[in-house]
Formats: structure tokens, C-alpha cells, sequence
């Protein structure tokens, strides 16, 4: 079953956490997700997804 990681970072969001692009390349991309609470990396998954490429943009941080 594939994650629909777009969803993922939108809930990640709405929770009040935050992601990172952690390093760009470009067709891929690797995004920590980090707490709300000091911004400790919980998780880090690697995409090349275009619709995840696409979302994300040239933004580096979800509070962008």
C-alpha cells in the first residue's frame, strides 16, 4: 500500500507539527517530520512522488 505522504504532511501540519526538507534534488526529495514541541525529527522518508514535488515547491520548511 503506498502513503499518501501529501496527507500525511497536511495532518502533520494541522496537528501543529512541522516538516523539513532535508535535502533537494531534482526529482526527489527527503523530508524530516519534526514536533511541535523543540522540533525533534520523528521521522524522515525519501520521495520522488511529482505530486509531492509539486506541493512542496521551493519551500524548505512547512511554515513557508
Amino acid at each position: 500500500m503506498t502513503r499518501d505522504r501529501i496527507e500525511e504532511l497536511r495532518r502533520w501540519e494541522d496537528s501543529g507539527a512541522h516538516w523539513q526538507v532535508v535535502a533537494r534534488t531534482p526529482g526527489r526529495l527527503t523530508i524530516a517530520l519534526l514536533r511541535c514541541d523543540g522540533g525533534e525529527e520523528v521521522e524522515r522518508f525519501v520521495s520522488s512522488d511529482p505530486a509531492l514535488l509539486a506541493f512542496v515547491g521551493c519551500r524548505e520548511r512547512s511554515d513557508e
